[in-house]
C-alpha cells in the first residue's frame, strides 16, 4: 500500500496505516476509515470472542464489529496478500486506514513541550513521543526536517502515544519559539555548551526542551532561540546521548515542578 511506502501520499490524503492488534486497540474510532484483517486471524479473533475471560484478540473482534455497524468497511484478505501488505516481518493479522490527527499551536500550549530538529531516526522520534505521553507533557513541535510522524516504523515505536500527544511540524522555528515566549514557556536547549546541569535547575512555570539532529545537534539558528542552554553530566569518554534518552531525562526533570 502507498500509505506504508510514500511520505508524500499520506501527507496527500491525511490518512497513514496502522498495523497490529495493540495499535489497533488504541486507535479511536472515529478516526479509523478502512479495516483489512488476515481471514485466518479473522476465525481466531471471532472464536476468541466468546471466551471468558475475553482476551485481547476477542476485545479486537468486538471493536471491529463495532466499527462495522458504524459504517467503516472492513475487509478479509488471504495471508498471502495481508504478508504483501504488511511492513513487518510478523503480521499480526490487521490492518486499518487511519485519518491523521491534526492540532494546533493552541493544542500543544499548557504544559512542558519537546521542540525537535531534524530528528532522523524512526525509531528515536516514535521514542519520544511515547516518553512524551508518560513525562506528561502538552505536545511536540517538530521542524519540517523531522521524519514522518507516520513512517511506519514510527508509528509502531510511538505504541499508541501518537493519538493522545498533540503534535506540529513547522518551517519556522522562530515564530513558534516566539509563541512560547509570549505564553511564558522558558525554553531550554540540551547542547554542549550547557551553561549548567539539566538536573541543578528548579523548573518553575512551563518548559520547552530544543533536542537537535541526532549526528549535528542543534543547528547555531536554533539554539540562539533558547533562553539557556543546559547539558548532562557524561563520564568516560562520551561527548552525547542518544537523541531520545536525552529527550526523556529532560522531560522527566521538567516533570519535577
Amino acid at each position: 500500500m502507498e500509505l506504508n511506502q510514500k511520505g508524500r501520499t499520506r501527507n496527500k490524503e491525511g490518512l497513514f496505516l496502522g498495523e497490529g492488534i495493540r495499535l489497533f486497540g488504541e486507535a479511536p474510532e472515529n478516526l479509523i476509515k478502512e479495516i483489512y484483517i488476515d481471514e485466518m486471524t479473522f476465525e481466531e479473533m471471532k472464536e476468541c470472542s466468546v471466551r471468558t475471560p475475553l482476551t485481547r484478540l476477542g476485545e479486537t473482534y468486538n471493536k471491529v464489529m463495532t466499527c462495522r455497524e458504524l459504517g467503516i468497511p472492513v475487509e478479509t484478505v488471504s495471508s498471502d496478500v495481508f504478508r504483501k501488505a504488511s511492513d513487518t516481518d510478523s503480521p499480526q493479522g490487521i490492518l486499518f486506514v487511519v485519518k491523521k490527527p491534526v492540532y494546533s499551536m493552541n493544542d500543544i500550549i499548557g504544559g512542558n513541550i519537546l521542540i525537535l530538529e531534524d530528528i532522523q531516526d524512526p525509531g528515536n522520534l516514535g521514542t519520544m513521543m511515547r516518553t512524551g505521553e508518560g513525562a506528561g507533557i502538552s505536545g511536540i513541535i517538530m521542524t519540517k526536517g523531522t521524519v514522518d510522524l507516520f513512517n511506519p516504523k514510527t508509528v509502531r515505536a510511538t505504541m499508541g502515544s501518537l493519538f493522545r500527544v498533540p503534535y506540529i511540524y513547522t518551517d519556522d522555528v522562530k515564530s513558534v519559539c516566539d509563541e512560547l515566549k509570549k505564553n511564558s514557556v522558558k525554553i531550554y536547549a540540551a547542547h554542549l555548551k550547557g551553561e549548567v546541569f539539566f538536573d541543578e535547575i528548579e523548573y518553575a512555570g512551563n518548559s520547552a526542551f530544543m533536542i537537535g539532529n541526532e549526528g549535528n545537534g542543534l543547528t547555531d539558528e536554533a539554539a540562539a532561540l533558547a533562553d539557556s542552554y543546559i547539558k548532562i553530566p557524561m563520564g568516560g569518554q562520551l561527548e552525547s546521548l542518544n537523541a531520545a534518552v536525552a529527550a526523556a531525562l529532560l522531560m522527566y526533570a521538567g516533570r519535577r515542578k
